[in-house]
């Protein structure tokens, strides 16, 4: 492919040990996680400054962005655990995935059973009085398969809130001012199965359900009253057709959340049905052609649209270039017909270099909520690119996006809340670097850096985007049965508020480290310790971050 994709695998998710689905995307070049508190509270996602609301977060296809919510997917409810991988597509994406993708996708793909029965339980304690249960099983045979599994995650945590910078109290943290401890808990279920019809023919199902419970804070005080809860349902139903030279896939699925904070409670859905097929031509061709319909549904508020799409997608290998093209063609009852698309090109010079470049086009849909907030909202479009240069391990990406009439909040318009589409473009631009290299035979090093300008259409800096960001680790498996990884990362100047303005939250280095030890080939063990140095810093203007924290675990596999 041409798109610059990231990937995070099982392994990597395996031998850091990572605490959610946020820290794990947070060591990606160009994403960048910040928080309104510890666990489960609101996580906000940006890739290469393009913020969540603007980004599509899959889960085994199904669409995880709330219809309802402001601020793109709720990924702080997801948890780690049973994830074969994570992908992410940076970039403008609607020509395949339509609205919700003009800053990229995030794929998150759970683990599938394997052949026999297989199933693995894990624990974790740790700081904070944080509890961890997981439990996997699955069976596979010819005529087809079955995996379920449960999680549950429950923390004392600590104060959502802390002091705001400039205050007297600023540097102390929730416990030395007395603060209420703001608790988190999620149990998640699923379950998966397949039947295969014949050697071509599988019917696949899948459920998935989160229920979590989380108190929190505003940014401005400690609450010791505030509660929410969140219900999540994931659902979905495929029947595929394989052949030599084509697949052909039907799929029916729903994503439904129930959102309760205090008073207010937010119920929405989204129903999708698609027909897609696949078809190998020539002898380096691939032909993708797909229709698709959705139904985007805000219960409480009565408000609704749908989209009619369809969608093609090409590729071809000539000799050492790679050639990609997609278009799609939506039309949403609420507005306009959107044409989108994406073309991207990789050439291979030589068996350790190639260049590439991908621009594409995209559509940001108001979300029902903000609808339901200002009626004559209109959509966001999206211009990307991205020119990359790959040598060996290192690799070089410049990138530019362009969002014209970009929808956001009236600054001070609450308890009234108003939202506006603003004149002009924003733009957002900068590069991207990245090396990975074993340097000696036991010792693995990754760094990658990150150089953003984030304008809005007044040429002013956008809040909470860093100009500077480094990520860094090291992995050594130099001694029988142990690994040992050292990563952390750097952020640069940044500013809670617009136009250089507010509490400055950057410049600062957070450090962390695992060790796994494999005691045979059942059990394993490790001890986890975040923020290894203990540093004070906020992401967030008063919003808390962890101190140095400690994590043990054990997991066995059958």
């Amino acid at each position: 492919v041409t798109s610059n994709i990231d990937v995070i695998t099982k392994e990597d998710i395996q031998e850091k040990n990572f605490n959610s689905v946020s820290q794990a995307l947070n060591t990606i070049p160009g994403v960048n996680i910040t928080s309104n508190g510890g666990l489960g509270q609101l996580d906000n996602l940006t890739i290469r400054g393009v913020s969540g609301k603007r980004i599509l977060v899959l889960i085994d296809g199904i669409r995880y962005n709330e219809t309802a919510g402001l601020s793109g997917a709720n990924i702080a409810q997801l948890l780690i655990d049973d994830i074969e991988s994570i992908e992410v597509v940076k970039g403008a994406q609607s020509g395949i995935w339509g609205a919700d993708a003009s800053g990229g996708v995030v794929n998150i793909i759970t683990s599938k059973a394997k052949k026999g029965l297989h199933g693995n339980v894990a624990v974790e304690y740790g700081s904070f009085r944080t509890k961890k249960i997981s439990a996997n099983v699955s069976n596979r045979t010819e005529k087809g398969y079955i995996k379920v599994g449960a999680y549950r995650v429950d923390t004392e945590g600590y104060s959502a809130f802390e002091a705001k910078k400039g205050s007297a109290d600023y540097g102390k943290r929730g416990d030395e001012l007395g603060y209420d401890k703001d608790g988190y808990s999620n149990n998640t279920y699923n379950i998966q199965a397949g039947l295969n019809l014949s050697d071509n023919d599988l019917i696949e199902l899948l459920y998935k359900k989160i229920d979590s419970e989380y108190k929190y804070d505003n940014s401005s005080s400690d609450d010791t009253t505030k509660k929410g809860f969140f219900k999540q349902y994931l659902k979905s139903a495929n029947y595929t057709h394989k052949s030599d030279i084509y697949q052909i896939k039907l799929n029916a699925q729903q994503s439904r959340f129930d959102r309760t904070q205090g008073t207010f409670n937010a119920i929405s859905s989204v129903n999708e049905f698609a027909l897609q097929s696949d078809i190998d031509y020539a002898d380096n061709g691939k032909l993708l052609v797909g229709l698709n319909k959705q139904n985007f549904e805000y219960s409480s508020s009565e408000l609704k649209f749908n989209t009619k799409a369809v969608f093609l997608s090409n590729s071809n290998r000539f000799g050492n270039l790679i050639f990609a093209q997609t278009l799609r063609f939506d039309d949403n009852s609420k507005f306009k017909e959107k044409i989108t698309g994406k073309i991207g090109a990789k050439y291979l010079v030589s068996d350790n270099l190639n260049i590439s470049a991908n621009y594409g086009t995209a559509y940001n849909a108001p979300t029902l909520s903000n609808l339901n907030y200002t009626p004559t909202l209109k959509p966001e479009t999206t211009k990307s690119l991205d020119l990359n240069v790959e040598y060996r391990n290192f690799k070089v990406t410049y990138f530019e996006s362009r969002i014209t009439d970009m929808i956001q909040y009236v600054s001070g318009s609450w308890p009234n809340t108003q939202y506006e589409n603003l004149d002009g473009e924003t733009k957002l631009k900068g590069y991207e670097l990245s090396y990975n290299k074993d340097i000696t035979e036991n010792t693995f090093l990754s760094l990658n850096y990150l150089h953003l300008s984030a304008k809005d259409n007044k040429d002013q800096d956008l809040s909470r985007r860093a100009k500077r960001e480094l990520g860094f680790a090291v992995d050594y498996y130099g001694f029988d049965k142990f690994h040992f990884n050292v990563n952390g990362s750097y952020v640069g100047t940044r500013y809670d508020g617009a136009n250089k303005t507010g509490a400055e939250t950057g410049n600062y280095t957070v450090w962390n480290s695992v060790v796994n030890y494999e005691i045979n080939k059942t059990f394993s063990t490790y001890l986890k310790i975040d923020n290894l140095f203990d540093k004070y810093y906020q992401n967030i203007d008063g919003y808390a971050t962890p101190e140095r924290s400690g994590y043990v675990g054990l997991k066995a596999t059958f």
